[in-house]
């Protein structure tokens, strides 16, 4: 199974621009259209949060339209920046929603299960894993607790150093760690939010965020370069599940790029000879 993960896309009304200078939409619309390209073809995408900038309906109507290019189903959590309401009406067939509070639910269509979570906290950018969203997760995870599970949602449950991210990160992380602990078939916990590639063993598996479609947050471990965002490549994170190798994650770059060419590369012999070094190499291997 391979999932492409977008997140913080932060899209903004048609014609305007993130913060009057980022171009968020026309960023998303060339990831999407990056998503489509590749192959094997990408069997869904997840959307981990601060799909819009404003959480306004023409923002969300925006989104839609970019959305709809996409080739695979695209599931959707919130982030801080995204309003519940604007969202439901703007994606009324994005039935797995259902009614309830909390826009988190489960997927179950394919081998590997999918939990979203909704890691919103009213009126704050900040995260939170409340009691009531704490009990919902044991719930789902002690209904199938032997199934490769896959949870994704916005805020990441960890510190990562960059101060002014995690001062509006996760309330709830310790009892979120503890809980997830107890399992041992979650293959990983993915999260968006930072605006940056990040990994961390968390919770007996792995936890990650990934880059934004948009910009970038610096990297400032000092703290000296408050709020600062950076022109980094807009990216993605592909995940490859299979039940013989687990999760395998990969950071895909949304703009064309360009391939060095050898001259040896245009040699058929030693191409041949390479390719019978590297097959019986794979068959070693025992793949």
């Amino acid at each position: 199974m391979l999932i492409a993960q977008i997140t913080d896309m932060h899209v903004v009304p048609d014609g305007e621009l993130m913060g009057q200078v980022v171009p968020t939409n026309a960023m998303l619309a060339a990831a999407v259209a990056r998503i489509n390209d590749l192959s094997p073809a990408v069997d869904a995408i997840l959307a981990t949060g601060d799909l819009t900038e404003g959480g306004t309906p023409e923002s969300y109507a925006a989104l839609r339209d970019i959305l709809a290019a996409a080739r695979a189903p695209v599931f959707l959590i919130p982030g801080n920046h995204d309003k519940p309401d604007a969202m439901r009406a703007a994606f009324p067939d994005h039935a797995y929603w259902g009614s309830g509070t909390f826009m988190q639910y489960t997927i179950e269509e394919w081998p590997l299960r999918l939990i979203g979570l909704d890691t919103r906290r009213d009126e704050h950018p900040g995260g939170e894993i409340c009691a009531a969203r704490l009990s919902w997760l044991k719930e789902q995870l002690d209904a199938q607790p032997d199934r490769p599970t896959l949870i994704f949602m916005h805020h990441p449950p960890f510190r990562t150093g960059i101060w002014w991210m995690d001062a509006i990160g996760l309330r709830g992380a310790d009892a979120l760690e503890d809980l997830v602990r107890g399992y041992d078939n979650i293959e990983a916990v993915v999260c968006g939010h930072i605006h940056r590639p990040i990994t961390r063993r968390w919770g007996g598996t792995i936890a990650t965020v990934a880059p934004s479609t948009a910009h970038q947050m610096m990297l400032d471990l000092e703290g000296e370069n408050f709020l600062k965002s950076t022109k980094e490549p807009a990216a993605l994170l592909l995940h490859q599940w299979g039940a013989d190798t687990g999760l395998v994650s990969h950071t895909v770059y949304a703009d064309a790029f360009g391939f060095y060419d050898p001259p040896d590369h245009h040699d058929a012999e030693m191409m041949t000879r390479a390719r019978a070094f590297f097959d019986k190499s794979r068959s070693e291997m025992g793949f």
